[in-house]
C-alpha cells in the first residue's frame, strides 16, 4: 500500500533548545499541555467524523497513547514539584489553523493534514531535546516521545489515503508544509514545543 511520507520544509534551529534547557519546567508546562490537547482533539476527530469508520479505531489509540503521554509528563512534574500552569493559546497551531479551507471535505483534508505537520514537528523537537538534555530519565523520555510522535506525524496523512488520492493529499500537504515554515521561521522562541 502506498504510504505518504514527508519531510518539514524548515528545520527548527538548533540553537532553540536553549531556551528549553533554560526554562524547563515552563516548557514541561506546556509539553502536558500539548499531550493534553493533542488527547482531546483525537477524540474529538473521532467524533465529528463518526462517519468516516476507518479513522475511528486509530483516534481512538491515538486519544490513549497521548493521555498516557500527559499522564507521564504530570508524574515527572509532581516529582519535581512543577505545578501544570494556565493554559496558554498556541500562535504555532493557531497559525496552521487559519490555513484550513471552509468547505466540508476541504476541511476534513486539511484538518488531518495540520495535525500530522504538527505531530512531525514535534518529533522533530523532541528529538533535539533529547539530545540536549544531560538528565538520564528525562533523555530516554524524550527519545521515546520522539519515535511515538514520528508515527503520529504519518498517522493523519496515511489515513487519508481512504478518502483521497495519493496527488490530492501530497498536493495539499506541500501546501501546508510551506505555510508551516513560514510560521515556524516568524514565531519567537518560548520555553513551548511550538
Amino acid at each position: 500500500m502506498t504510504k505518504i511520507d514527508f519531510k518539514l520544509s524548515v528545520a527548527t534551529d538548533p540553537a532553540w533548545v536553549q531556551v528549553i534547557l533554560d526554562n524547563f519546567d515552563e516548557f514541561m508546562q506546556d509539553h502536558a499541555n500539548c499531550e493534553r490537547k493533542a488527547s482531546a482533539l483525537a477524540l474529538s476527530l473521532a467524533m465529528k467524523y463518526a462517519d468516516r469508520k476507518r479513522l475511528i479505531p486509530h483516534m481512538i489509540r491515538l486519544a490513549q497513547e497521548e493521555l498516557e503521554h500527559f499522564a507521564e509528563v504530570y508524574e515527572m512534574m509532581e516529582q519535581r514539584g512543577i505545578s501544570l500552569g494556565n493554559e496558554i493559546k498556541d500562535p504555532y497551531v493557531n497559525g496552521l489553523l487559519s490555513h484550513c479551507r471552509t468547505e466540508p471535505e476541504e476541511r476534513f483534508l486539511d484538518r488531518m493534514l495540520i495535525s500530522s505537520v504538527i505531530e512531525a514537528r514535534g518529533a522533530e523537537r523532541f528529538g533535539l531535546i533529547a539530545e540536549a538534555l544531560e538528565d538520564a530519565e528525562l533523555k530516554a523520555f524524550y527519545k521515546r516521545l520522539w519515535a511515538a510522535e514520528m508515527k503520529h506525524g504519518h498517522l493523519f496523512a496515511n489515513l487519508m489515503l481512504h478518502y483521497f488520492s495519493e496527488d490530492v493529499i501530497r498536493a495539499r500537504l506541500s501546501q501546508l508544509l510551506d505555510a508551516e515554515g513560514k510560521i515556524i521561521q516568524k514565531l519567537e522562541w518560548r520555553p513551548s514545543l511550538h
